[in-house]
C-alpha cells in the first residue's frame, strides 16, 4: 500500500493505524490534526471497490492462534481475508461448529493441542 508513515512509528501503531484506515472508521486516523501523528502526508480514503479488489488478491493466507476459535464467525471473518489454512490449539466446546465452517469454505485446519493463552 506504500502508506507514507512518519519516521519512527512503532510497529503496533502502524498495524493498528492500517486496521483503522481500511475500516469504515477511517476518519479516526484521517481527521485533521490526527493524521499527522501517523502519516507524512494524508492518504486518500479507499473506496469499497478498491478494498474488494485488494482483498481478492490475498489467497493462500495462513492463520495461527495459540488459543482456540470459539465461534464459526471467527472463521467467516478469516475467510473474507483470504485465509485457507488455520492452525489453532483446539479445545473449544464449539470445535464441531468451527470445523463445519472451515469445511464450508474448504479451509484446512490443524489442531496443535498446544494452548499458550491463559485467562
Amino acid at each position: 500500500m506504500n502508506l507514507p508513515f512518519v519516521d519512527g512509528i512503532r510497529r503496533a501503531d502502524r498495524d493498528n493505524t492500517i486496521d483503522v484506515y481500511i475500516s469504515d472508521d477511517h476518519d479516526d486516523v484521517l481527521a485533521d490534526g490526527i493524521w499527522q501523528q501517523f502519516f507524512k502526508e494524508k492518504p486518500e480514503v479507499l473506496t469499497r471497490e478498491e478494498k474488494k479488489e485488494w482483498i481478492a488478491k490475498n489467497t493462500g493466507v495462513a492463520l495461527g492462534s495459540d488459543a482456540f476459535f470459539p465461534f464459526g464467525d471467527n472463521i467467516e471473518r478469516a475467510h473474507k481475508s483470504g485465509v485457507q489454512y488455520i492452525a489453532q490449539a483446539g479445545g473449544s466446546v464449539r470445535d464441531d461448529h468451527v470445523i463445519m465452517t472451515c469445511d464450508k469454505y474448504g479451509i484446512a485446519m490443524a489442531f496443535t493441542g498446544v494452548r499458550l493463552f491463559h485467562h
